[in-house]
């Protein structure tokens, strides 16, 4: 038979529900831990796997590194600057790339047209899949092929201009635009026709504002709209790396390397502040929430203190018969650590529930509420990401045992202190 320390089996008795007010405070205070556990670890997560799937899509549609030209001009050399980092170490994969905004215009079967502003991204569909997975984002089994003029656009961007394929659209490059409004303040008439194309897929990269802004098309394409055909020129030069987070320390060794004509930027410059924004969000809800179990440990502090007070005459017998102060002690510690061990476990139990069932759960409020509690445009991402860190689960579970354990020391010290005379003096 497993026998128990007298302090363990005397917190234990303690513990069993009983119909009076300490039994009441009892179990609010670990519903206090449970809740403040569970709700942390869903956070957490949720932030988490934004960090993690934001990460993943950027560097999916995002060059690892960008080469331009140092003097703010187009590239003209691509071929040669990509020969020269083809073998460098720490490089995956180079492609050029041409982007900028254009006025894009759809003619409505009713007569009328509409006018929208997106980028688009001139790229080359063989040096693309180098640095980027947009060909695996394609739906509907489109493939980037690049067959004559045509385009591919983000989902959400067809959903808004309600496109699909097999539309055309009309795009006239800023570079048309200005050629026509200088001519025009010059006296001059002069009109630049509009390029015509063919919606030959969409593509979906998991990110809003990809999704909402970009239009595809082939390299040569671009240049034509942009005028940059002749002289074969280019916006940049696209660089993967092997690792993204290294990438800043890549930069730097190709900088050298390719010398002061070029300019050279990291994905962090470009999307730093956003990444940068969702981690100090995670810290802040962390220090947030970790008050909840603060309150839930001072819960406990005030249950064990109206116990002490409770069993003032229990301690005293037991000091009477021989129970020295660290033993006193144990039994009021036992107890916060046993209310600990039950509101981490549970809480911890509660937060991977509800990290697996968080988007049905999301889904069920949107239908009772009416309205997107998560829109797309805002936060990004369609649904919840979660990563659960086996870290940051440790250091919560571990912060509320360490305060359940700190709630009892107060109420435990009280108790020992107390003298059988003094304990048994109104009995």
């Amino acid at each position: 038979m497993l026998r128990f320390p007298f302090e363990v089996f005397l917190a234990l008795r303690y513990l069993r529900p009983t119909r009076n007010f300490i039994s009441v405070i009892t179990l609010i205070s670990v519903l206090g831990v449970v809740l403040g556990v569970g709700v942390l670890i869903v956070v957490i997560s949720v932030m988490s796997g934004f960090d993690r799937q934001l990460r993943e899509t950027l560097l999916g549609f995002e060059p690892h590194v960008l080469i331009t030209d140092g003097y703010g001009q187009p590239l003209s050399n691509y071929p040669e600057v990509m020969e020269r980092i083809a073998d460098f170490p720490g490089v995956r994969g180079a492609a050029p790339v041409i982007i900028g905004p254009v006025m894009m215009e759809i003619f409505r079967s009713d007569g009328s047209s509409e006018v929208f502003a997106p980028f688009v991204r001139g790229i080359h569909p063989d040096f693309e899949k180098t640095v980027s997975t947009i060909h695996e984002d394609m739906l509907g089994g489109a493939t980037m092929n690049f067959p004559g003029r045509v385009v591919y656009i983000g989902r959400d961007l067809a959903r808004q201009v309600n496109l699909a394929q097999g539309d055309t659209i009309a795009l006239h490059s800023y570079g048309n635009l200005k050629k026509m409004r200088e001519a025009l303040d010059s006296g001059e008439k002069l009109a630049i026709f509009p390029d015509e194309f063919v919606i030959d897929g969409v593509f979906d990269v998991g990110y809003y504002e990809f999704n909402s802004n970009f239009i595809l098309l082939s390299l040569w394409d671009a240049q034509d709209l942009y005028g940059l055909g002749r002289k074969n020129l280019v916006h940049g030069v696209q660089v993967m790396v092997e690792d993204p987070m290294n990438a800043g320390a890549v930069r730097d060794k190709l900088a050298d390397h390719l010398g002061k004509d070029y300019y050279l930027t990291t994905w962090t410059e470009r999307k730093g502040e956003l990444l940068n924004a969702i981690m100090v969000e995670k810290n802040v809800m962390f220090y947030i929430l970790f008050f909840i179990m603060l309150v839930a440990a001072f819960g406990i502090m005030g249950t064990l203190i109206a116990f002490v007070i409770q069993k003032t005459r229990e301690i005293g017998i037991l000091k009477a018969l021989g129970a020295g102060r660290a033993q006193i002690m144990g039994i009021f510690l036992s107890q916060s650590i046993f209310v600990g061990v039950i509101g981490v476990t549970f809480g911890f139990m509660l937060g991977l529930a509800m990290v697996s069932i968080r988007n049905d759960f999301l889904r069920l409020m949107n239908w009772l509420t009416g309205f997107e509690l998560f829109p797309a445009s805002i936060y990004q991402f369609t649904e919840l990401p979660a990563l659960i860190i086996p870290g940051d689960i440790a250091i919560i579970c571990g912060g509320a045992m360490l305060m359940c354990l700190l709630a009892g020391i107060v109420p435990s010290w009280n108790a020992g202190r107390l003298k059988p005379v003094e304990a048994l003096r109104h009995e």
